[in-house]
């Protein structure tokens, strides 16, 4: 079953849904539901095989999310900085004495909120451990917090996936606010985007996906049911739905796209939902899909610099019984979810491949260009000089270096020359980089061949231009 909500080609939506049907048939998925997100709605979505027995799957299903839940708890972490509550370069024991314990090997700093939030605490991973102990009850974690847990490198060295470091997390939230970060994740979070199938306990009516194992050549339920909200949930215990996270994945990308101003919503600035999809720590060259890319830890986010697609933000999830990923491509309003119910499933790979996708049949929008107002405005008085010099323009256009570096008369004669060879030039295109620099495409009155300007402004206040090269 396969809905769309827009107008994608006719070849682009059999090809999603035929991605679908492959991956789980080949990848023993029981179900998948899976959804587009496009200039933030949810703009397509198809599901296949049974949430359980003959039960049919769609974007309302809803399915347990795991470790993408982190994304959630790292908003709030974040959101108690922004009011002032910590530093993140706090020690985490300042806020939660208890985890004072929690020591890495000698010489090492102490664990503070950004360790655990970049994964750099150094605690050993914990994967396969952490996922059958979601519920875990505060008096049992105390003992490991206690007997001090095992490093595999010391804190702010390396990147090491730690689950634990995220139940640290929900513990200095409680200890600072005298409220588990669950209740702050879902009244700050969840309520005010209208994530109302986001939950951290089991829906009670029959829409959930139960889970299933691959197991001896066939497909069988991974009972016991799946556990409950705990102690360790703050890093992988969420329930959701694709309708709901597509709320989710456009809320996040919609900080990325600066022109003229991100929308800021409920919840947490867009200049720190941005700070959650920066790269904080480096995880090196890794492969996805058949191509390899340098990739990083934001801030419970991954980041890829994906050679096709550019800058990939992602989170993946898996459980005993589940799998899951979000994934979008950073401030270009498109991204894609893939949740499915068999242990371990590689949704990862199936968010990339739709991606892929969707940017060969050209559904993927074009890398938006800078915001640069000033620089615009600048790079047009530039061709005007150009086209009539005037030393009294360019003093007030140039900054004091362009003088040193080439004179003024040379420039001018320079001007003169170009103008006499190609006409007065005409500005075709702007193509800024970032808000002080970029390219103009210009061409001349008596030629077909363009002018390629690079213009660059200077730091100081009103941006003159500090540097300008031209090319035909």
């Amino acid at each position: 079953m396969t809905r769309f909500l827009s107008a994608m080609t006719p070849e682009c939506r059999a090809a999603l849904g035929q991605l679908a049907d492959r991956t789980a048939h080949e990848e023993h998925v029981a179900s998948i539901a899976w959804g587009v997100v496009s200039d933030g709605r949810l703009a397509a979505t198809g599901g296949t095989g049974t949430l359980y027995d003959e039960g049919p799957t769609d974007e309302h299903a809803v399915y347990r999310i795991a470790s993408m839940t982190k994304s959630f708890t790292a908003a709030v972490v974040l959101a108690l900085r922004d009011d002032g509550l910590w530093s993140l370069d706090d020690a985490a024991a300042t806020h939660a004495p208890e985890l004072a314990t929690v020591v890495g090997p000698a010489s090492s700093p102490p664990i503070t909120l950004r360790h655990l939030l970049s994964m750099t605490a150094g605690m050993a991973t914990d994967d396969a451990w952490a996922d059958r102990h979601l519920d875990m009850a505060e008096e049992q974690i105390d003992h490991i917090y206690a007997a001090g847990p095992t490093f595999a490198h010391l804190p702010n060295t390396a990147f090491e996936y730690s689950n634990l470091g995220f139940a640290m997390l929900g513990r200095a939230v409680q200890r600072a606010t005298g409220r588990r970060v669950q209740e702050h994740i879902t009244e700050r979070l969840l309520q005010p985007l209208g994530m109302v199938a986001t939950t951290w306990v089991r829906p009670q009516h029959d829409r959930w996906a139960r889970p299933h194992r691959w197991r001896d050549g066939e497909q069988v339920r991974d009972w016991p049911t799946p556990l409950g909200d705990g102690e360790i949930a703050p890093m992988g215990g969420l329930w959701s739905t694709v309708a709901d996270l597509a709320r989710w994945v456009a809320w996040l990308d919609a900080a990325n796209v600066t022109s003229p101003a991100p929308s800021e919503g409920p919840g947490l600035s867009a200049a720190s939902r941005r700070e959650m999809q920066r790269m904080h720590t480096y995880i090196g060259i890794t492969s996805l899909a058949g191509r390899s890319c340098p990739a990083g830890y934001g801030f419970s986010l991954n980041v890829r610099d994906d050679t096709t697609l550019g800058k990939v933000v992602s989170h993946s999830g898996g459980l005993p019984g589940y799998g899951s990923n979000m994934r979008w491509l950073a401030g270009r309003g498109i991204g894609a979810i893939a949740l499915g119910n068999t242990t371990y499933a590689p949704m990862s790979t199936m968010t990339i491949k739709m991606l892929d996708v969707l940017h060969s049949h050209g559904e993927v929008p074009a890398t938006a260009p800078a915001y640069a107002p000033e620089w615009e405005a600048a790079a047009h008085r530039l061709v005007g000089l150009l086209n009539a010099w005037d030393d009294g323009t360019a003093a007030a256009l140039f900054d004091d270096n362009v003088d040193l570096d080439d004179s003024l008369s040379r420039r001018r004669a320079a001007a003169a020359a170009l103008v006499a060879k190609h006409g007065p030039l005409r500005v075709i295109s702007l193509c800024p980089a970032a808000a002080t620099n970029g390219t103009i495409e210009v061409q001349g009155e008596r030629d077909s061949f363009n002018i390629t300007i690079t213009m660059e402004q200077s730091p100081f206040p009103g941006g003159p231009v500090q540097l300008y090269t031209i090319s035909s």
